[in-house]
């Protein structure tokens, strides 16, 4: 059992539950909004967020080591004091970013060298480095590096990769226990959470779920989906791998995603969720309702005089209408990109919200048939 993660209820897999950290108690299912570089994009404040009922922030471990560096950042007290922000926050490991964005790059046991996406700088990230970052940053939790085997891969490379991770991960824990016992560390009560991996193969994903389950610790990720498999196969991966995780740790599937995917992955037995769509999407005037995602660049919101969605409570439609909003966009004002990513981000809080009640009183798989039907409208 685990001292922290309290599971509530659930409802067939679907978990309700909390997670007390040293930053405050999270409750799950929750989705975690993005602030790759310690910010959201869109120009959303830390108030902001507050304000649209944001539980947990994310940033990027690979991101801010390379600019404004964690070392800085350490010595600004950490990212909670950088950023002003008093919530959990969790420091992805950087493991996606070293596989994803740098162009040259060599896997060796010790680690991964690679060149700066910014400046072109040689670098050099393993598990220890990662830890140490994560310390320096002083986040609530913090990832675990992990490889991330590219898409689709041979069943040989998988299984070479998925060993690697596992190796790595040992690495990760004895570096975390060794940090949090330093003098200096900030965050002394920082979380680790392992990644599973495997892509699509459900017996490697099975066995190392397994493996890394043995390792006690404070929660558990599956990583490596949503990369360019299909939902159907996303739903089967986690069918088949998520049993084989601690029910009485959190679990996070990485990187996911649409509503439909949340609503479908819940009722899977996942309660951590991120993903850049919301505010991607809102800057580029894509915004989510409960009747279809709307683009309000098309011309027939041009003089509609109704909120982005009817009884919204986001300070996007307390206030403005779709004819102001598209017209922000289209004079490519801050302002209207700031809007919609505003809108978007309470917008999936407060499903997560609506998840969280619709599982304490046991009728999830109604909530989630009929949430996703209605989505299917377009208004």
């Amino acid at each position: 059992m685990s001292k922290n993660y309290r599971l509530i209820t659930l409802d067939g897999r679907a978990k309700r539950g909390e997670l007390d950290t040293v930053h405050g108690t999270i409750q799950t299912p929750v989705f975690m909004n993005v602030g790759t570089a310690a910010a959201i994009k869109g120009a959303v404040s830390t108030e902001d967020l507050e304000r649209i009922g944001t539980q947990v922030e994310l940033s990027n471990t690979y991101h801010l080591h390379v600019r404004p560096g964690d070392r800085l950042i350490k010595q600004m007290g950490g990212l909670h004091k950088f950023m002003v922000w008093d919530k959990p926050i969790l420091t992805d490991s950087g493991g996606f970013q070293v596989f994803s964005l740098a162009g040259l790059r060599k896997i060796k046991e010790e680690g991964v060298y690679f060149n700066s996406h910014v400046d072109g700088r040689k670098i050099f990230m393993g598990p220890e480095e990662s830890m140490q970052i994560q310390s320096n940053l002083a986040s609530t939790i913090a990832m675990a590096f992990d490889e991330c085997p590219p898409h689709p891969a041979t069943r040989d490379y998988m299984k070479r990769s998925v060993d690697r991770t596992t190796r790595w991960l040992v690495r990760c824990k004895n570096e975390m226990d060794r940090l949090n016992g330093l003098e200096d560390t900030i965050n002394k009560e920082q979380m680790l959470f392992g990644i599973n991996q495997g892509g699509t193969f459900e017996d490697i994903r099975i066995e190392h779920a397994k493996t890394i389950s043995e390792m006690d610790l404070d929660g558990y990720a599956l990583g490596g989906l949503a990369v360019g498999e299909s939902h159907e196969e996303m739903y089967r991966i986690l069918d088949e791998t998520v049993p084989y995780l601690p029910l009485e740790k959190p679990t996070y599937l990485m990187g996911v995603g649409t509503p439909e995917n949340i609503l479908e992955a819940v009722a899977r037995g996942v309660d951590f969720f991120d993903c850049v769509y919301p505010s991607r999407n809102g800057r580029h005037g894509h915004v989510y309702t409960n009747y279809g995602k709307l683009n309000l660049f098309n011309a027939k919101y041009e003089t509609d005089t109704k909120p982005i969605e009817e009884g919204c409570g986001c300070p996007a439609c307390k206030r403005y209408s779709r004819a102001y909003i598209r017209h922000l966009l289209k004079a490519k004002e801050m302002l209207g990109m700031r809007l919609c990513v505003l809108h978007n981000l309470y917008f999936y809080n407060t499903m997560m919200s609506e998840i969280r009640h619709a599982i304490e009183e046991h009728r999830y798989d109604d909530y989630k048939n009929k949430k996703i039907e209605k989505m299917k409208v377009l208004v």
